[in-house]
């Protein structure tokens, strides 16, 4: 802490004489903002959510003191869940915690530098923009956006700004992903040829909130503010509780898994988006008045948009029946494949000498090798403070402290929205669909995709 100090000192005096120029672009004025070592992070709940008590609040449990954070404010527009919420959080923090009815209450009081947001997933990139505007660094949930207008009003909004942001991709401060990430990028691993992905589980109550929804009435309630800049619909509580199943509330399995995956893909190439995205799928098995379907499976097109010649494939397939929760990730070259699930590098595929002689080349096998271990992904319906989100959300209390950009910076929500969106579209639309660079625009037969 003394050498944090030691060094914010030296980095203030230089930013005072206009001499600070960093890859983060921090002005004299924006160090200004900067939460003094010594002084304590004021932290806030938008939305206390199934996933803020899960997982936000043991993982921020681990490091609050040490780090000097607290935790003060709850806002939720459902009255049962704020009055639980700031109960839950009082006998954690051992003082009261406040509750407000609204975002805007929570901030107009000034109560909070930082913010958990765990809201609905279409909701996300607006509350994360509210937030910033309110000058709050923020740990946003993903799927960061559901559509290509929130993606780029909440990009414009947070680069606009000075504020620490953090995108819930938890793997990015997973080791053996930044290992995996070093290896590909070297250049031992070869040209990417393929990378399936696959998130199965076998939960009936998956995204179902059966004992939930009956407690849940319009007047303890904001439902016009729940929606947004949805379109308007009837009140319907399984729509706000059980919203993963419900477009446009949410896109189901892509935008919940599939974007966690799809972002190591964005990472360890340097791509920001498919060039192109196909999907099938239905509700094979849940007849339970859903509108997301419960199995999917899509196939994109990836690499450098000047060059068609050069690229890969990526398939993403997930059934929320017949599972074993052990989600998937197998990266391909001609040499062999580095599977995320076991942590291993391995010659399995890769070209022999033998079947490369017949062509006059020479075999290409990569050596067996293991990446340093990690938490294992977690993929049941209650994650838990597990170790790799743990270590997210510490990452970003560090980067409040030292204004250093996190792992998950916004671009990393922006682009992995695109993935998701896109995929979304094929869905909706059943066409090919891809994406309009100039406009960030995603496009279906030749129109941008609009719900």
């Amino acid at each position: 802490m003394e050498n944090s100090r030691r060094k914010f000192i030296k980095q203030s005096a230089i930013a005072g004489a206009g001499l600070l120029v960093s890859k983060t672009g921090w002005t004299a004025q924006s160090y200004k903002r900067i939460i003094g070592a010594n002084e304590r992070v004021r932290v806030g709940v938008v939305g206390y959510s199934d996933r803020h008590k899960s997982s936000h609040m043991p993982c921020f449990m681990n490091h609050y003191k040490e780090l000097n954070f607290d935790l003060v404010a709850v806002s939720d527009i459902w009255s049962l869940r704020r009055e639980e919420g700031a109960a839950a959080w009082k006998e954690k923090m051992g003082h009261d915690v406040v509750a407000c009815r609204n975002n805007e209450e929570m901030y107009d009081k000034k109560l909070v530098d930082a913010v958990f947001v765990s809201t609905a997933d279409f909701q996300h990139a607006t509350h994360a923009a509210e937030a910033v505007k309110a000058g709050c660094d923020v740990y946003c949930e993903k799927p960061f956006a559901e559509t290509m207008e929130d993606n780029r009003n909440a990009l414009k909004v947070i680069k606009g700004s000075d504020r620490i942001v953090q995108i819930g991709s938890q793997r990015r401060s997973g080791q053996n992903y930044h290992i995996a990430n070093d290896y590909i990028r070297s250049g031992k691993f070869g040209d990417i040829t393929m990378v399936e992905l696959t998130w199965n589980v076998n939960q009936p109550g998956r995204w179902r909130r059966p004992t939930a929804v009956p407690l849940l009435k319009e007047k303890d309630t904001d439902w016009k503010r729940y929606l947004l800049n949805r379109p308007f619909e009837a009140f319907d509580p399984r729509k706000y509780l059980e919203f993963r199943l419900f477009w446009p509330y949410s896109s189901g399995l892509p935008g919940q898994w599939m974007s966690h995956q799809i972002d190591t893909v964005h990472w360890f190439t340097g791509l920001s988006h498919p060039r192109s995205v196909v999907a099938n799928g239905g509700i094979y098995m849940w007849k339970d008045g859903r509108r997301n379907w419960d199995t999917i499976s899509a196939v994109f097109d990836y690499g450098p948009l000047n060059d068609p010649s050069k690229g890969f494939q990526v398939t993403f397939s997930s059934r929320m029946h017949n599972g074993d929760e052990n989600p998937a990730e197998i990266y391909y070259s001609n040499g062999g494949e580095l599977n995320l699930n076991t942590n291993k590098v391995s010659p399995a595929g890769g070209l022999t000498d033998k079947t490369a002689a017949v062509m006059g080349m020479k075999g290409f096998l990569l050596p067996e090798s293991s990446l340093s271990p990690m938490e294992k992904v977690i993929a049941s319906a209650n994650t838990g403070g597990d170790k790799l989100t743990s270590a997210h959300v510490r990452n970003w209390m560090e980067c409040i402290r030292s204004r250093k950009q996190p792992n998950g910076p916004v671009e990393a929500g922006y682009n992995h929205s695109i993935a998701t969106i896109m995929t979304n579209a094929a869905v909706h639309t059943g066409q090919k669909v891809t994406f309009d660079e100039k406009t960030q625009e995603v496009m279906a037969g030749g129109k941008p995709f609009k719900f």
